[in-house]
């Protein structure tokens, strides 16, 4: 079993730099089926995600390589549309590649996606969106789906503003016949992200980063060359966790005005941040405050996805803060191990109330998904004494490099595989 050994109490100083956004890297090799042709993908991070998405790449047909941070993708030769259970298993995110898959054979077959458990993340707005584009949807016993016709251009009003299902109808909408308007659209950046990605394609589509896309579809594409943006929630885990050791790191690779939600909480508790020059200055020299409450919300809100490492960065913060989880229901099973460390948090429903000590000690956790395993790595190095943290493998979904990155800024963290017997 492998599992990461921290050693806690240690200063992180210096500059580090975040890969490119697995948030971001996902829908956009998605997208490259759209294209006959080869698509040049920069910046792509070695994640277990990642590779997932490449081997569904492999299985419709298409030639997928990595070689660094570089993806090159060929889907001139595609020639599946189905995308069998094992691998819509490994990653909750595979469910985008409907909208490309449909969009390009006019058929699509998968079945509900997997990964970290985070409570229910239904599909209905993904599916409403397809049919809302013509397409026909039979849902079977098992998770099955069976979608196929042929596509064209409509109004789409999500009933809530789904990074997902944004995703996957611009995808489908690219490849639908005549202009289609997407209503209450998510504005996340890795959203726009994607669209700067389906221009370097040849499709026009424009307002992504509003609440109002337009996509005039069934325009000729081709393949393309483009970077991924930086990843914003790496960037947060790495603020997260030079506020729960202490020191002063500079976090690079990410927009600043992307972090702002994150970095304004870590104001109000007693760090001293600064942006500019294309990073984000963080300085913890003295014992973290509370900070009020923090309410996740679609973006600009304060993201989920960084509610964990920031709620274990603030488990030693003087005071209360209160934590209001409005994305996912399931989003606190970090909770009970940042206990084991000594944490005073309790949870009612979407309610966490986090308590702050004055130290954390190091003790046997387990990561149950991928940013609560975050959180247990930024309470760990923040604690005194030796953490063991097992299920690593969620961390790997999203995080490349991590143990090189954090003991380049001086914190002690080793990658080993445990004997049990």
């Amino acid at each position: 079993m492998r599992a990461y050994i921290v050693e806690g109490g240690r200063p992180l100083m210096g500059p580090v730099r975040v890969h490119g956004a697995k948030n971001s890297v996902l829908p956009i090799l998605a997208a490259a089926i759209l294209a006959p042709g080869e698509s040049v993908i920069h910046n792509c991070p070695a994640l277990s995600d990642v590779d997932s998405s490449l081997a569904i790449l492999r299985r419709l047909g298409c030639r997928a390589e990595q070689a660094g941070d570089t993806i090159t993708v060929d889907a001139s030769a595609l020639t599946g549309s189905a995308v069998p259970d094992h691998l819509m298993r490994e990653m909750r995110s595979s469910v985008i590649f409907l909208g490309a898959i449909l969009g390009r054979t006019g058929e699509a077959e998968l079945s509900l996606p997997g990964g970290c458990e985070l409570g229910p993340r239904p599909i209905d707005l993904h599916l409403e969106a397809i049919r809302a584009l013509g397409a026909q949807v039979r849902e079977e016993s098992g998770g099955r789906l069976y979608c196929r016709g042929k596509l064209t251009g409509g109004e789409i009003v999500l009933a809530r503003p789904s990074v997902g299902a944004t995703e996957n109808a611009m995808l489908a909408a690219v490849a639908a016949e005549g202009t289609t308007v997407l209503h209450n659209a998510a504005r996340e950046p890795e959203i726009a992200d994607l669209q700067g990605f389906l221009r370097t394609l040849g499709a026009q589509v424009r307002g992504a980063g509003s609440s109002t896309i337009v996509i005039e579809g069934g325009k000729p594409l081709h393949g393309g060359e483009f970077t991924v943006m930086g990843d914003r929630i790496v960037a947060c885990t790495y603020l997260s966790a030079a506020a729960a050791a202490g020191g002063s790191i500079t976090v690079t690779g990410a927009d600043p005005a992307h972090l702002s939600a994150v970095t304004a909480v870590f104001s109000e508790a007693g760090c001293a941040v600064r942006s500019g020059g294309g990073g984000v200055e963080l300085i913890s020299r003295r014992p973290l405050e509370s900070a009020g409450a923090v309410h996740t919300a679609p973006y600009p809100g304060f993201p989920t996805d960084a509610q964990p490492p920031v709620m274990a960065a603030l488990a030693r913060g003087r005071g209360t803060t209160l934590f209001v989880e409005h994305i996912f229901e399931n989003r606190y099973r970090h909770v009970s191990e940042l206990r084991r460390m000594g944490a005073d948090i309790r949870v009612e429903g979407r309610v966490a109330v986090v308590c702050g000590v004055p130290a954390l000690h190091g003790a046997a956790v387990e990561a149950a998904d991928l940013r609560g395993g975050a959180a247990l790595l930024v309470a760990a190095l923040g604690a005194e004494g030796e953490s063991v943290i097992t299920g690593v493998h969620h961390l790997d979904r999203g995080y490349a490099s991590l143990e090189a990155d954090l003991c380049a800024l001086g914190g002690r963290v080793r990658r080993e595989e445990l004997n049990l017997y």
